[in-house]
């Protein structure tokens, strides 16, 4: 059964094109897919994933990539914070502390939200995850795993929204 926050999914691959990220933080990337969050008829966010050339998704954690998420609505980043560690979860279970650990650096990183607001996160294989608000840096999470359960929330096997997640991967070789 699919989680509260995440009830339904809305696709929108006619979604308009945005600036790709700033090359210092993904040389050559490329857009791959898209979609549109809904969760009972309130629309969420929309999610997009930048690739590299050579980008495969059975080696997600090899590449890096970038995915971007622009806000239909505000959140409080305590929120977001806490709402990502579940979804973390998924992947398999996370020791207490670690999991306190990586919520507090959530919520320390993220800033509060509000409509139209854009938060992307930055894959570093074998480094951990960049954050940028709006363009500006907010600063990094530097462990691989914690990058490696973060972006599987959008575009791992156990996310709670696969068809998020084939629309995210639509555009990339297996």
């Amino acid at each position: 059964m699919h989680r509260p926050a995440t009830l339904l999914l809305a696709l929108s691959m006619a979604w308009p094109a945005q600036a790709q990220p700033d090359p210092a933080w993904l040389p050559q990337a490329s857009p791959a897919g898209s979609a549109r969050l809904t969760v009972w008829g309130f629309e969420v966010y929309d999610a997009r994933l930048w690739v590299t050339p050579g980008f495969r998704r059975r080696d997600l954690d090899t590449h890096a990539f970038a995915l971007e998420l622009t806000y239909r609505r505000a959140f409080r980043a305590a929120d977001i914070a806490r709402r990502s560690l579940a979804e973390m979860a998924r992947t398999g279970p996370i020791a207490p502390p670690l999991a306190r650990r990586w919520e507090d650096q959530l919520g320390q990183l993220l800033p509060d939200v509000q409509e139209g607001d854009r938060l992307l996160g930055l894959h570093r294989p074998g480094q951990g995850a960049e954050y940028f608000h709006n363009g500006r840096r907010l600063g990094a999470v530097a462990d691989a795993e914690f990058a490696r359960r973060f972006f599987a929330i959008w575009l791992g096997p156990a996310s709670s929204e696969p068809a998020l997640r084939d629309a995210l991967l639509a555009g990339t070789a297996p």
